[in-house]
């Protein structure tokens, strides 16, 4: 390979690159433009308050460990095993 055939080969790419861009530079720009629905912005709104609600509830666990504490909280076992059952039966 020879060294001049190289240089060649570069000035004519030199060539395209400089014709690319003054093809670029005579192009109009055009803006873009988004709309949101109402049912996107409805959505957002409820993204965000349930972000900003807390994740647990105080008053709900105080008195979950007053009634563990005191020996008030009763759960019927049948109604524990119904539920389980049906959460499961939920996700299979």
């Amino acid at each position: 390979m020879r060294i001049e055939s190289y240089s060649q080969i570069q000035s004519l790419y030199q060539t395209q690159r400089v014709s690319n861009t003054q093809k670029v530079k005579g192009t109009v720009a055009t803006t873009d433009k988004v709309s949101i629905s109402s049912i996107g912005k409805d959505m957002k709104t409820a993204k965000d308050a349930l972000a900003a609600a807390p994740d647990v509830r105080p008053e709900v666990v105080d008195s979950m460990k007053t009634k563990l504490a005191s020996g008030t909280y009763n759960v019927s076992a049948e109604s524990f095993a119904d539920k389980l059952l049906q959460k499961f039966q939920e996700l299979g």
